[in-house]
This record gives structure tokens, sequence and C-alpha cells, in this order.
């Protein structure tokens, strides 16, 4: 029976989840503090279970992206404009790269005890700030200069598909490696956000089946800690809070300010990195 207590920790972990996985703060990392904390897991078992309720975040992006997806589905159907096969061939590439390299680095990360997570963390940080200077730099310059999705190639999905599945380790971000991938290559930062998220969806929901395969012990200890209750509440907090932060991001990746908001992220990134690193984590 959910108890008052379990409910409000499942709300905590929900809404960590909710706002951790679309910021460069690394979501896995956050849900691993929160759940050790207030459900008393092991890393390996937090690890898990903090892939497991992205489920909510995957429902959120579903909702928020349904036309992308639709245009997408009936591209499949060999339906639809050459820009949604465009979008399916994108997502095709880089969510199997993302599984090739990701799969035997959850499986490595999943065995191990304790993992630092504040360097990639700074990492991360150091390229969203350097992404908020190039972002600065490209908008002083001709408009041909930006990318649209229509400009990307084969090769910049395989990179797109690469950056993704390192985030499959301990404190790298996944939003925050593939945006920052796709700023780098000077993608209009509405389009990179929107890029990112989209590609999201497949990763997460690949990672949530990945966990009921590979970690079915480790799913049922968390499961023991939270309750299938609690775990449906953490679900959906974390798609309500996801979806109201996709709709601020997007919108605030199309205007003037989104320097300030990405050299913003950049700082939130490190500062994180350093505080794991002071408290050894």
């Amino acid at each position: 029976m959910l108890t008052f207590l379990s409910l409000l920790h499942s709300i905590i972990i929900g809404i960590v989840q909710g706002i951790s996985e679309w910021l460069p703060i690394s979501s896995k990392t956050q849900v691993i503090i929160a759940s050790t904390l207030l459900l008393h897991l092991t890393f390996q078992q937090a690890y898990t279970f903090g892939l497991f309720i992205e489920i909510g975040t995957v429902l959120a992006a579903i909702v928020y992206f349904r036309k992308d997806l639709f245009i997408m589905i009936k591209a499949l159907f060999n339906r639809g404009d050459p820009n949604g096969k465009k979008m399916l061939i994108y997502v095709v590439i880089a969510t199997v790269i993302t599984g090739i390299i990701g799969a035997p680095l959850y499986l490595i990360a999943d065995s191990i005890t304790g993992i630092s997570v504040g360097i990639p963390m700074l990492l991360i940080g150091a390229v969203l700030i350097v992404d908020a200077i190039l972002i600065r730099y490209s908008r002083n310059k001709a408009a041909s200069n930006v990318k649209k999705f229509g400009d990307l190639k084969t090769r910049d999905y395989l990179i797109v598909g690469i950056a993704q599945g390192i985030a499959a380790l301990p404190g790298v971000s996944r939003s925050g490696i593939t945006t920052s991938a796709l700023l780098l290559m000077k993608v209009e930062p509405d389009e990179a956000f929107r890029l990112s998220f989209i590609i999201g969806i497949f990763a997460s929901a690949g990672a949530f089946l990945l966990t009921l395969v590979a970690s079915h012990s480790n799913v049922t200890a968390a499961l023991a800690g939270i309750g299938i209750e609690g775990l449906v509440v953490a679900i959906i907090v974390a798609m309500i809070v996801s979806f109201f932060l996709i709709d601020f991001l997007i919108k605030v990746a199309g205007k003037a300010k989104i320097v300030y908001v990405t050299a913003g992220l950049g700082v939130l990134a490190i500062a994180a990195g350093l505080i794991y690193l002071v408290f050894g984590l």
C-alpha cells in the first residue's frame, strides 16, 4: 500500500527525472542519488532504476512530438513528404549506432560498484559554454552558416548516434551531449534541441527494454523499495514535468536569449560536476 512517505518519495524521484532528463546534468546520476538516499538502493539497482523510469519522459516526448512521429510512420509506408523519409533515416541510423555503442557501455556500468560522474559533467558543461560562444558567433555571420535538418548528411547522423551511445555511462547527459554535438555542427539551436529530443525517444525506450532483459533482479529490488503504485506515480510525475520542460526549452531555443540559456546550462553542468567531485561521487 502506498503510504504518504512513499508517495512523497515517488513524487520527488519523478520530478528529479522529469527535470534532469532534459538538462545537461545527467538524469541517471540525479536519480541514482535520489533513489539511493530515499529508497536505500545499491548503485547498480539505482542505476537500473534510473533507466527504467525514463519511460515517463519517453511518453512525454511521444505526446509532444506526435506530429513528427506520425510523419515518420507515414514515411515507413512510403507515404508523406521527403522530410518525413529523411527524419526516419536519421532516427534509424542514429538509434542503431546508439545501440551498438550504448548497450555494451550499459552492461559495463551495470556491473561496476561505483563510477565518478563529476568529470563527464565538467566536460559537457565546457562544451555547452563553447556552444554558446559559437551560437553567438554564428548569429553575427551570414544566415547561410547555420544548418537546418535538411542540410545534415549521413555522417552527421552517425555522430549523433555515437554521442548518444556514450550517454549510457553514468554522469553523461544524453540531451546535453547530443544537443552539444548538433550545435557544434552549427545546427540552428531550436532545431538542435528538437532533433536531440526526438532521437532520445528511441534511445530511452531501448534503455527501458534493456533493463527488463539484462537487469531484471535490479528492477525487482528497486520495485521492492518503491512499490508498483509508487513507480506509477513517479512515471506520471516525470511525464508531466517533462512535457512542460520540453515545451519551454524548444520555445526558448528559437529566441536570441538561447545564447545565455546554453551558457547557463553549461555553468549548471560544471557546478554539478564540481559538487560531485568534492563529495567523491
